[in-house]
């Protein structure tokens, strides 16, 4: 089985692409990684979903393109100049843009209560910090996303280490249920039970 062939890669993915190669970022999702993600997506209809990490808008993208017509993204990211990509090709009837840092938007949501079925941690804030807060703005059986845990090449030294210390401090829990897939750049799937 080729995981990379029929793909069907949404053609906005293409032009978002194209401009993420032109201004030198390197961070979008990898394609097996938004396959997946579109998948998932699927399987919460009329969903309520958080993105943290937009960068250019490729996972969000794929995301979008599992999505059905009634559910709706916010996407989190602090840097204007990636995110301005994502804004000019995504439905900004169905995405609400947050320009500001993505800790502090959970502290913020935090305060509100407001809840998603489905959360993708792209970025630091979700995942390696704020990890609580995050988990507290899931629903029960909504499925909480994670990839890039597998060495990649921007690691810093000692990166191993904490998404080491991640993995250990999801999988201690007694709230979630997950699977870890040796596949792409390193995927974990959680599930919050219902209490």
């Amino acid at each position: 089985m080729n995981d990379l062939k029929n793909l069907k890669t949404p053609s906005v993915v293409e032009k978002i692409l194209s401009e993420t190669t032109k201004i030198g970022f390197q961070m979008a999702s990898e394609p097996l990684v938004g396959s997946l993600l579109r998948t998932l997506a699927a399987s919460k209809p009329a969903g309520n979903f958080l993105e943290l990490g937009t960068g250019t808008g490729v996972a969000t993208a794929w995301l979008l393109d599992g999505m059905d017509k009634n559910s709706k993204i916010v996407t989190v990211d602090n840097d204007s100049a990636v995110v301005s990509i994502a804004q000019k090709y995504l439905d900004i009837q169905r995405v609400s843009f947050y320009i500001e840092d993505a800790g502090t938007f959970l502290e913020q949501l935090e305060q509100t209560g407001q809840q998603f079925d489905f959360i993708f941690a792209d970025t630091w804030a979700g995942k390696y910090t704020h990890l609580e807060t995050a988990l507290h703005a899931l629903k029960p059986g909504g499925l909480y996303v994670i990839d890039d845990m597998l060495p990649q090449p921007n690691w810093v030294e000692g990166h191993e280490l904490k998404a080491a210390a991640l993995i250990t401090e999801l999988e201690g829990r007694h709230d979630l249920l997950l699977t870890k897939l040796n596949w792409a750049s390193g995927i974990i799937i959680v599930t919050k039970q219902a209490q």
